[in-house]
């Protein structure tokens, strides 16, 4: 059996300071100044601790952190590591978390989350905040609980993702994306979900200037659109929307249930109206081009 060794209160400074630690313990402890201060460490605790420098955890296994603060310059703090769970943590840092694999984040606040979380695969996320552009570009296997973002260009590439309670202010979320869920949200930004694969939402409510536009397979249950306009192009879609759409322009196929629409705009040479059925009590305005 292998001994934990502690460290408690400790100043550390200089490069690569814990290099290659292991089976270790640490305890009210800043990480001052000094690049890579645990690379290559496996089986670490962290408890009360500050990273105020470049590159703390890269090519790590089996990280625990609790109770930590990421400052401004602690960037790139988290790449190649595997199996890192972070609870009750603020991270100032941009672009943090980079090739992990095995992600647990609970309770944490990304003050600065932009080119965050790129290229990771199995990330578990509850009582997240984040601010910034370009958040889990070309991530998988993601679910995601109560999350909150205000940063454009989110989600952009990711596959099998599952979302529950989440705010999203965010132009162009989900770009490029498949095998997406969200339920019981709100998003609003300009073009939600274009390029997208089996995009499907659940009660949620969305304002979106060309939303849900360019996707194979969108599926939207009990979903509201309120601001939204010229939705659906050239898009397969089976939405189940209350309230009003503002307009529609050239869906692809599919069936679009509401209330009313304001107005529904087909051009015939560009789409065939015969492939989408339409199913509202009132439609204020049609506009067919041939």
């Amino acid at each position: 059996m292998n001994q934990i060794k502690e460290i408690r209160q400790e100043n550390l400074t200089g490069e690569r300071a814990l290099f290659q630690s292991e089976f270790l313990k640490i305890y009210d402890s800043t990480f001052e100044d000094g690049e890579s201060p645990l690379k290559e460490s496996h089986d670490i605790e962290l408890h009360g601790s500050m990273f105020k420098w470049k590159y703390p955890f890269w090519y790590c296994k089996n990280i625990t952190v609790k109770d930590c603060y990421w400052f401004e310059m602690a960037r790139a703090g988290v790449w190649y590591t595997d199996n890192i769970s972070v609870e009750n943590a603020v991270i100032e840092a941009p672009k943090n978390f980079r090739r992990c694999h095995g992600i647990k984040l609970k309770n944490v606040t990304f003050t600065d989350a932009a080119e965050t979380l790129w290229n990771c695969d199995g990330v578990t996320m509850e009582q997240v905040s984040a601010k910034g552009d370009y958040f889990a570009m070309n991530s998988r296997n993601m679910k995601l609980r109560d999350f909150r973002l205000a940063g454009n260009y989110s989600f952009d590439g990711v596959k099998n993702m599952e979302i529950h309670n989440a705010k999203l202010l965010s132009k162009d979320a989900f770009w490029n994306s498949e095998n997406v869920t969200v339920y019981d949200s709100f998003i609003s930004g300009e073009y939600l979900g274009w390029n997208a694969k089996n995009l499907t939402l659940i009660n949620c409510t969305i304002e979106s200037l060309q939303g849900m536009c360019y996707i194979d397979n969108l599926v939207m249950k009990n979903c509201k659109l309120i601001n939204t306009n010229l939705a659906f192009e050239y898009s397969t879609v089976d939405a189940e929307i209350t309230g009003k759409i503002d307009s529609v322009l050239n869906p692809a196929s599919g069936i679009i249930r509401a209330e009313y629409i304001e107005e529904l705009i087909v051009e015939k040479d560009k789409v065939d109206p015969t492939k989408t059925k339409i199913i509202c009590k009132r439609i204020d305005k049609e506009s067919e081009c041939a």
